[in-house]
């Protein structure tokens, strides 16, 4: 078939770590359906509950956290996979592989589950505090301990990298593999296939130095095609560009819904905000339909959901007809940026939006300058304790840490990588409650 992707390789149900138990009998479950509720009963997916997404996390008004959203993001990708798979089955239907193209919507669903669960506490400013403590502060001491490519992991941390990393890590006393997932699973969640060396146009990445040996076994398993061989850049799995479709559906909208129940935008700025993502007689069909319902708040969910649908149908659509593209590594955009006009224009004008009353209010403002000035002093403290272990100070630090991590590895590397490990697991809490006793303001009953 040429230099092209093939479903029947890219759809495996290989566990990573277990290859030799290929063998696993008949289960009522399939394996893709035991690696979401894997995901689903994980203790790092329950910690998403205390992790910003986007507003501080609830007083009085419940906004959305890291897990509602990634059970939201997990709803849409499930969609979108099944419009895909609808499409796919009839296109290959005389394929002896096509019972495969069923659990599209397993993995898609169970990617979605997994695709924040590398971000560090307080929400993506707490990707910028690491890496801009190698780039610009402390941690700049530590440059010539490093290689290039792990420097440029640090100076790029990436939430997106640091999740594969959770996944597929065998931390001390775990077993080989992690969480041992399915190569396609695993997948699923790189959204940027090559190193951070290769991170050239914006700070991005998919897999730590660590991790270099995970990646290419999936790469060489699945077939994923190698686009660049000198920045060591592959094509993504095609399911990445549903997962990376519902989460721009998810977060966009759903932020607009937040912004109106925190007052942030009022009714009317919303209502008119959602309904620009229709015109016609769809928009005056709608626009009756929020007669039948008087309650603000509902208004605006009902609103919602049409937008998502709508942008479930597009972005399916976009996916489908550029199948050809994606199996041969040659097509890169974002399935968001493919919809039609006015719904690209509506969803623009809720960017826009979003970045002027959302991003920028004093509330989100105040955590991520809070969040910086934590993890900042997080990394100050753990980092001088992997570094200098032989300090009285450092050693009472590391007692605190988990035996998972390995703060005692020869490689300085390695030891950097488990602060990074031990600081972006913990929940926004956590990490505030450690912070407040490393400055003694918060000491255990006496």
């Amino acid at each position: 078939m040429g230099n092209r992707m093939e479903w029947n390789k890219l759809l495996s149900t290989l566990r990573f770590g277990q290859e030799h138990l290929r063998d696993r009998g008949q289960h009522a479950r399939t394996e893709f359906q035991r690696d979401y509720d894997r995901l689903v009963f994980s203790s790092p997916f329950r910690r998403l509950q205390n992790k910003t997404q986007v507003f501080p996390l609830p007083g009085s008004v419940f906004v959305h956290n890291r897990l509602t959203h990634s059970l939201e993001v997990a709803c849409v990708g499930r969609s979108l996979a099944n419009n895909a798979a609808v499409a796919l089955s009839e296109k290959y239907k005389d394929e002896p592989w096509i019972s495969k193209l069923h659990s599209l919507d397993d993995i898609v669903a169970t990617a979605c589950l997994a695709h924040d669960l590398g971000n560090p506490p307080f929400g993506h400013s707490g990707e910028r505090a690491i890496s801009t403590y190698f780039s610009e502060g402390n941690g700049l001491k530590l440059k010539p301990m490093l290689n290039q490519q792990q420097w440029c992991d640090f100076i790029h941390f990436e939430g997106n990298a640091n999740a594969l990393r959770l996944l597929s890590h065998q931390f001390n006393g775990r077993r080989p593999g992690g969480f041992a997932l399915t190569y396609s699973t695993l997948a699923s969640i790189i959204k940027y296939p090559y190193p951070s060396t290769s991170a050239t146009k914006k700070p991005k990445f998919g897999y730590f130095e660590s991790e270099t040996e995970a990646f290419n076994k999936l790469t060489q398993e699945l077939g994923i095609i190698e686009i660049d061989p000198e920045l060591h850049k592959f094509a993504r799995h095609p399911l990445v560009f549903l997962v990376e479709a519902a989460d721009d559906i998810c977060y966009q909208v759903m932020d607009i819904e937040d912004a109106h129940r925190l007052k942030l935008l009022t009714q009317a700025e919303t209502q008119e905000l959602l309904l620009g993502f229709f015109e016609g007689e769809t928009r005056d069909k709608i626009t009756r339909g929020l007669k039948y319902v008087s309650d603000a708040n509902e208004q605006i969910a009902y609103l919602r959901s049409r937008v998502i649908g709508l942008l479930v149908y597009e972005c399916s659509e976009a996916f489908i007809s550029h199948e050809d593209e994606i199996l041969e590594g040659r097509f890169m955009t974002p399935l968001i940026d493919l919809i039609s006009d006015v719904p690209k224009q509506a969803y623009a004008r809720c960017s826009k939006v979003a970045v002027g009353k959302i991003y920028n209010s004093s509330d989100v403002v105040d955590i991520e300058v809070a969040g910086h000035q934590i993890i900042s002093v997080l990394l100050d403290k753990l980092l001088e304790a992997v570094i200098n272990p032989q300090k009285s100070y450092s050693k009472l630090l590391l007692d605190r840490i988990p035996e998972q991590y390995e703060t005692n590895h020869e490689s300085a590397y390695v030891r950097i990588l488990s602060i990074l490990d031990y600081i972006s697991g913990m929940t926004d809490v956590y990490a505030l409650d450690l912070y407040r006793k490393i400055y003694g303001m918060s000491l255990p009953s006496l």
